[in-house]
């Protein structure tokens, strides 16, 4: 997994499958990184990543509480349409920003 931080923002390069399996990784790695860095925005990059489980919704969930309790927010960039029907029908979609680029 990569992970990118430019001044309070974290981005979070999510891998091919986020499931429990790597879940556990993430949500350890990017909590040190918010804590260290006082980050307020994270940011879910889904370009490579085509399955997600129950334990990936819950790596989102669990970073969207604690950055929303430090006043910042939380959002998904380059989902596939999969990954959109899957944040849509878990609810995420209520709760972060989906950033979609304009076709041109």
């Amino acid at each position: 997994m990569r992970y990118q931080v430019q001044e309070n923002c974290l981005t979070i390069f999510l891998p091919k499958e986020l499931d429990h399996h790597n879940a556990e990784k993430i949500r350890k790695k990017s909590d040190r990184l918010i804590q260290k860095h006082h980050i307020k925005c994270v940011i879910f990059d889904f370009e490579e990543t085509n399955f997600m489980d129950s334990s990936g919704i819950g790596v989102i969930m669990g970073r969207y509480r604690t950055i929303y309790l430090l006043g910042g927010e939380v959002w998904a960039v380059n989902t596939n349409e999969r990954m959109k029907k899957i944040l849509t029908m878990s609810g995420v979609t209520k709760i972060i920003q989906i950033y979609e680029e304009e076709e041109v």
